[in-house]
Formats: C-alpha cells, sequence, structure tokens
C-alpha cells in the first residue's frame, strides 16, 4: 500500500468512528454551576452520591425524565460556541440533580471542574454531544 492510500484510509477510518459517535449521540447545551451542590433531587445531602473527580451534573427538565435520570451518567464533548470555547475532551458526568433554575439555561448544566474539561471559558454556554452510557 502507498503512503497515500495509507493516509486516505486513516482519514476514512477516522471520519467513519466520528460518524458513528455522532449517530449515537444527542446534540445539546452546556453551562456550568458553581457550588453549594447541596442538596440535590437525587439524594438529597449525601455527599457520597457525587462521583470521584468532580465530574457531574444536573438535568434540564427533558433529561431527567421525572428523576429516572438520577445516577444516569453520559458522555460528552464541546462541539462549538462562542470564541471557539471547546477543548478537545470528551469527559463522562453523572447526573446528580435537576437543574435548579427555571427555565434551565442549557441540557446539561456542568459542575464547574466538569465544564473546564470540555470549555476553556467558565461563564459560556456551548454546545455539546452527549450519549447516555
Amino acid at each position: 500500500m502507498t503512503k497515500s492510500n495509507t493516509r486516505a484510509v486513516a482519514v476514512a477510518a477516522a471520519w467513519l468512528c466520528f460518524a458513528v459517535l455522532l449517530a449515537a449521540g444527542d446534540i445539546g447545551t452546556a453551562t456550568s454551576y458553581a457550588p453549594p451542590y447541596l442538596p440535590t433531587r437525587c439524594k438529597g445531602y449525601d455527599p457520597q452520591q457525587f462521583p470521584e473527580g468532580g465530574l457531574f451534573a444536573a438535568a434540564s427538565p427533558g433529561v431527567w425524565d421525572n428523576g429516572a435520570a438520577c445516577g444516569r451518567r453520559y458522555q460528552m464533548r464541546c462541539i462549538s460556541g462562542r470564541n471557539k470555547p471547546c477543548r478537545g475532551d470528551s469527559i463522562v458526568v453523572q447526573v446528580v440533580d435537576l437543574c435548579r433554575s427555571s427555565p434551565c439555561p442549557a441540557t446539561l448544566v456542568l459542575s464547574n471542574q466538569a465544564f473546564g474539561f470540555i470549555s476553556r471559558f467558565t461563564n459560556a454556554k456551548i454546545n455539546v454531544e452527549y450519549a447516555q452510557i
């Protein structure tokens, strides 16, 4: 196989992986929220509900599913936003709460720590791709 054929195959394989990820995920928005994180609608004042590393989220009413979202995990990544806010990282967050604002400002409202992994700006609203895992 020639060097250009090898490169073409690698590009095609990368595109296929990206297309499969897009087909499996949903598109939404994300913002961040700051402490205090307790109490939550999932487990009240229990501090052990938070996953190690602080990667958790509050769900909008559409994702919340009348509380069934408690404990669900979502793989997500930033795909766009104002002033190129995205980092290249993909993260997994766990839902621990219902969005505290009405109306909710985003599909998923991430802890400050989780948001910092996928966005360069803390006060941004970003477009994300997310899928339940």
